[in-house]
């Protein structure tokens, strides 16, 4: 007897959506199995509400900080309930669009809390369905503070911190990565005061050191107090917020705060995922798979992909991951995710970006470098905008010139790195890069000068 669907895909985010709209690409009978609504935390609740709320924090600083010099003399005055409305507003938008693409492509799709029961049957709800395959993409969520549970109103994940009812007059930060970073700049720009601790030696820790230095330096001088090498050691809720005792290389420091927001790491959404009686092997909160054979688990018919599976925790990556899982399923083809060539991006202002190794990383791989550097102060498009901070800075094998990793802090540095994963992918020399005509001007040809700049052929520098 033939099952329900070909495919049954657990989560509609940037996993889940994508890879059911692929398999039913390929001719596939698809069903979609989401417990909130389409596109998950990413787009609802992560990557594109966030942005739209640092759309705002741009142009609240451009502002501050340009207004006079771009003639602007304005009162400039904001109102932050219409700004988390316009977030909410983006977000709801696209998730309709999802809808339509399912319409589109015939995607089917039920809601409700799906539990894996066999390696071909799914239960959603009272109902149960069958499916010649099961994709598992069912997302992560944040981790709290050790002893501390969230409560959404003064202990709270960044879905709560993009949907408070009013501004805080303080917050505090625990973990500098991305998302900590995000929501600094956000809530220091509209003028709250955002104190920042960190575990480790600098923010952002997997990027580029020099660009570490640089992000901290900038946010550091725009209001944000932050506290590298430094341990939370105790975070209580009080009667007027949040406290928490801080051991920073200058000694014990008291934090007060009108609510914390805890950013250091996630965990996959597993818990009544399996029945008992499906095996599936669990890693440290993550579900284990075989990445180079399609994203099998160890039980045969049941694949996952995205958060859920561990590092690196991004959209981008649970994209292609849940594309080359259903392609693989499909019998369309053989290829895998290339985990050496992943864009990562902070969007702050200004923006980091990267892809391939760090400099210290290069330097331990064991590559002798060369390093092309370009600053942003030099590019007449840079300086007409009033965006003139940060640089491109581009590392190359020095016997052949290979492009081993791009770093960029900067204004579109976020838009820009497209190019250097393009690079990269397709094996770009140092002297290819050069020689690739870049309009003038444009931030973009700040990464012509940075790669002339390792040969010394750069013209503007």
């Amino acid at each position: 007897m033939a099952n329900d669907y070909d495919i049954v895909v657990i989560g509609g985010g940037p996993a889940g959506y994508a890879g059911a709209i692929r398999a039913a690409q390929l001719g596939k009978n698809v069903l979609c199995v989401e417990r909130d609504k389409l596109g998950g935390i990413c787009l609802n609740w992560g990557c594109i509400p966030t942005k739209a709320l640092l759309s705002n924090a741009h142009l609240v600083e451009m502002v501050k900080r340009h207004g006079e010099r771009f003639g602007y003399h304005g009162k400039g005055e904001w109102n932050f309930g219409e700004m988390i409305g316009r977030s909410r507003g983006v977000a709801g938008q696209l998730n309709k669009g999802i809808e339509g693409l399912f319409r589109k492509y015939k995607v089917k799709s039920k809601f409700g809390v799906a539990q894996v029961i066999a390696p071909n049957k799914v239960k959603v709800g009272d109902e149960v369905v069958t499916a010649d395959a099961i994709v598992v993409a069912t997302g992560a969520r944040p981790r709290p503070f050790p002893g501390v549970e969230f409560d959404a109103q003064k202990v709270i994940t960044s879905k709560e911190a993009m949907s408070l009812p009013t501004q805080p007059k303080a917050m505090l930060i625990i973990g500098a990565g991305a998302i900590g970073l995000e929501f600094g700049y956000f809530y220091n720009a509209i003028g709250t005061k955002v104190t920042v601790v960190e575990m480790l030696d600098r923010v952002l820790p997997i990027e580029d050191e020099e660009v570490s230095d640089a992000l901290k330096k900038s946010l550091v001088a725009k209001g944000l107090e932050i506290f590298t090498s430094s341990k939370t050691t105790k975070l209580e809720k009080t009667a007027k917020g949040v406290k928490a005792e801080v051991e920073t290389p200058q000694g014990k420091k008291t934090i007060e705060a009108d609510v914390a927001l805890v950013a250091i790491g996630v965990t996959g959404n597993v818990e009544g995922l399996f029945a008992p009686e499906v095996k599936v092997e669990i890693d440290r909160g993550h579900v284990k798979v075989d990445r180079e054979n399609g994203f099998v688990t160890n039980v045969p018919g049941i694949y996952a992909v995205g958060d859920v599976i561990g590092p690196p925790w991004l959209a981008h990556v649970a994209h292609h991951e849940a594309v080359y899982c259903v392609e693989r399923i499909a019998g369309h083809s053989k290829h895998s995710v290339d985990y050496s060539i992943i864009p990562g991006c902070t969007y702050t202002e200004p923006g980091v970006a990267s892809v391939g190794l760090t400099e210290k990383a290069a330097r331990e791989a064991g590559h002798e470098i060369r390093i092309g550097k370009f600053p942003f102060a030099f590019s007449g498009r840079a300086l007409a905008a009033g965006e003139s901070e940060g640089f491109v800075k581009l590392i190359f094998g020095k016997k052949y010139g290979e492009l081993l990793g791009a770093h960029i802090i900067g204004a579109v540095a976020t838009e820009m790195i497209s190019e250097m994963v393009m690079a990269m992918r397709l094996e770009a020399t140092e002297e290819e890069i050069v020689h690739a005509m870049h309009p003038h001007p444009t931030f973009s040809e700040s990464i012509m000068e940075a790669a002339g700049q390792g040969l010394g052929e750069s013209i503007h520098i």
